[in-house]
């Protein structure tokens, strides 16, 4: 009986998404964006470090399920991490920390143009290593001791202009320990252009 129900659950829910599919071809948007994060980490581990500057860039969809309601979901680059010491009379050293970023979003807009956008995210790691060079391609020391998935919540807020251009900012906190059983989260903030076709 259970196998049952769930294969019409299966059923319906392929049969409304390939309905919805239909109905939004229209509407569907396809965009790119990119744009400056500013991360770091937070939790017991860490005492407040110093926010990495680094870039973001990626595509974007956007699918309208309802009068001012879409579903956003995108793929990017995210450079993240954090300064390991950005003091004057210090060598400047960075904690690289790159993902590819999928975060799927519910996008509300409050008036024309204007929306706040929530919903998880998914970061898959591609890169970590320790620079201390970071304006020069030296210095380099690879790592491994990051988990290779994080787990996230994205909030933001955006504008799209009538000529399809929008702005965005946007705050990623990340629910897994990004080091197994230690107490140390992603934590970005970034802000974003794009273009909308």
């Amino acid at each position: 009986m259970m196998k049952k129900q769930l294969v019409l659950i299966a059923f319906a829910c392929m049969a409304s998404t390939v309905a919805m599919a239909q109905n939004w071809s229209q509407d569907l948007q396809f965009g790119i964006k990119g744009g400056v994060n500013f991360a770091t980490v937070t939790g017991d581990y860490f005492d407040d470090p110093d926010h990495r500057t680094s870039f973001n860039a990626g595509l974007v969809l956007e699918a309208p399920i309802a009068d001012r309601i879409s579903l956003q979901p995108e793929v990017f680059y995210s450079g993240q991490g954090f300064d390991i010491t950005d003091e004057p009379d210090q060598r400047d050293a960075e904690f690289q920390l790159d993902y590819i970023q999928v975060p799927v979003l519910l996008k509300v807009y409050v008036i024309e143009g204007l929306n706040i956008q929530v919903g998880p995210q998914f970061g898959f790691k591609v890169n970590e290593e320790i620079d201390f060079d970071p304006n020069s391609d030296g210095g380099d020391f690879d790592t491994d001791a990051i988990e290779d998935f994080d787990m996230q919540i994205a909030t933001g807020l955006e504008y799209k202009f009538q000529n399809n251009f929008f702005i965005q900012g946007r705050y990623t906190y990340g629910f897994s320990d990004i080091i197994k059983d230690v107490d140390i989260h992603n934590s970005v903030f970034s802000v974003n252009i794009g273009y909308m076709f």
